[in-house]
């Protein structure tokens, strides 16, 4: 397993911009707004071919008047116990605080290798401002700055030699990656906290508690799960905070790396217009989608009454007709460990490739039972097909005349395609492309018009002559 780095520090000290400029991406919102990080971050870093999984906490204020103060203290004692390096964060401009002291005692006896950075020193002129946090005890402090960089080499430097090298494969590159989306106070964090087993995620009835999207890695029957537990995404009238607006899109971009959305629907107010344009999302993204109906415990037990849900979840999602639907309980854990088996099959079906001679023989039935229409006097002809890449599975047609397929024919071929392979609960691409190179010799002759409008001035030229 890789060694887990976590960094630690009180608000505002930069330890989301170091988060992201170690994991070379923008996974850690960054705001002037202390407190913006509440839950852990997690992130790989690849540094001289050595990498370890970086986790970004929230901000530590001992007396914080936060209604997440507790939460948030929970989160770091977590923290703490779950990583192999601590990585203590200073701010270089604000000088050490009594917050660094309780935060120091926090770890000071913790029995792990201990990094200590002081933020915010953007140049050589400014390390002298690192000299008043050794009054903490601390022997070795490293001068960095998340922002610009500087300083930042030499404690990875140092990070690496507790870093084993790269020895097998990466196991991450064997995880199914799942994605659970939904409206705010939907359930998001308690299922994701129900599925790990573990008060991973701050749970509060508060809408948009959750403000990052969190990965979470698990083992279950054999096989690697990444669960990525997402904000919450409401109506864009309805967001007003601009940390808010940053969470959405950061719920939005969850779905372009993930394989399976998980899409949670709150059983207790039925689907409603958010939620469809919420699926809408996964199916834009080309994602395996699966409708996760929770608080299932809520409603009322009619025998019909999941029948009715379903009806309704078709009707308004037909788009998405063909993913799964599952009523659960996050709360009370019914029917939860279920969702693994719709997961398993899903990605089973999203990840399967179909031979090129199947999907021609797919394709040429389908064009012989229900012969396209002409385009302009002329027959439209598919010469060759293939499918060309998996997660999802994408097919692609050679054609004569591809913007001629109307897009209700390009629907028959896919729903062939999902007959003729079960590949009846993962999204399909079906593209049309124009065919290279020499065309058939039919294509080349003249319709009939032409030969007539042809023979008729032949004639007249002959006339002409004999004049």
């Amino acid at each position: 397993m890789k060694k887990t780095v976590a960094l630690f520090g009180r608000p505002n000290v930069g330890k989301s911009t170091i988060f992201n400029r170690l994991t070379k991406s923008r996974d850690a919102i960054v705001d002037n707004m202390p407190g913006v990080t509440r839950d852990r971050n997690y992130g790989d870093v690849v540094y001289d071919d050595k990498s370890f999984l970086l986790v970004d906490t929230g901000g530590f204020l001992s007396n914080d008047t936060d209604s997440f103060a507790q939460e948030i203290k929970n989160q770091l004692q977590m923290g703490i116990e779950e990583c192999d390096i601590i990585v203590l964060v200073f701010d270089g401009k604000s000088g050490i605080s009594s917050y660094d002291q309780d935060l120091l005692k926090l770890v000071r006896d913790v029995d792990k290798p201990k990094f200590f950075l002081v933020n915010k020193i953007d140049s050589l002129e400014k390390e002298d401002l690192i000299y008043d946090f050794y009054q903490t005890g601390v022997e070795h402090l490293f001068p960095v700055s998340g922002e610009h960089g500087y300083g930042i080499n030499d404690f990875l430097d140092a990070l690496s030699e507790f870093i084993p090298s790269e020895g097998d494969k990466d196991p991450d590159s064997e995880l199914i990656k799942i994605a659970i989306v939904g409206k705010p106070n939907s359930g998001k964090s308690s299922l994701t906290n129900k599925i790990l087993g573990e008060e991973r995620m701050v749970v509060s009835d508060v809408p948009g508690t959750t403000r990052d999207s969190i990965d979470s890695r698990l083992s279950f029957n054999g096989k690697n799960y990444l669960i990525v537990d997402t904000a919450g995404i409401r109506r864009k009238s309805k967001v007003n905070e601009k940390i808010e607006k940053f969470s959405v899109i950061k719920a939005l971009r969850s779905l372009d790396k993930c394989d399976i959305a998980l899409i949670l629907i709150d059983a207790s107010e039925g689907i409603t217009e958010q939620d469809v344009k919420i699926a809408g999302y996964a199916e834009e993204r080309g994602c395996g989608a699966i409708f996760v109906i929770n608080k299932w415990d809520l409603v009322e037990r009619d025998p019909k009454a999941q029948k009715r849900f379903v009806d309704d979840v078709r009707y308004h999602a037909s788009f998405l007709s063909y993913a799964p639907i599952i009523t659960i309980s996050a709360k009370t854990g019914k029917r939860v460990q279920k969702i693994f088996g719709l997961v398993n099959k899903v990605y089973q079906q999203y990840s399967t490739r179909i031979s090129t001679s199947k999907v021609n023989e797919i394709i040429n039935t389908a064009v012989e039972r229900n012969t396209p229409p002409y385009h302009k006097s002329r027959r439209l002809k598919f010469y060759y097909s293939t499918q060309v890449t998996a997660c999802p599975p994408t097919f692609i047609s050679f054609v004569n005349y591809p913007d001629a397929v109307h897009f209700s024919y390009k629907r028959f071929l896919i729903n062939q395609i999902r007959t003729k392979t079960g590949l009846e609960e993962t999204p399909l691409v079906f593209f049309m492309k124009q065919r290279k190179g020499k065309e058939g010799f039919m294509d080349k002759l003249p319709t009939r018009p032409s030969i007539k409008k042809a023979s008729k001035r032949g004639k007249n030229k002959r006339l002409r002559k004999r004049r």
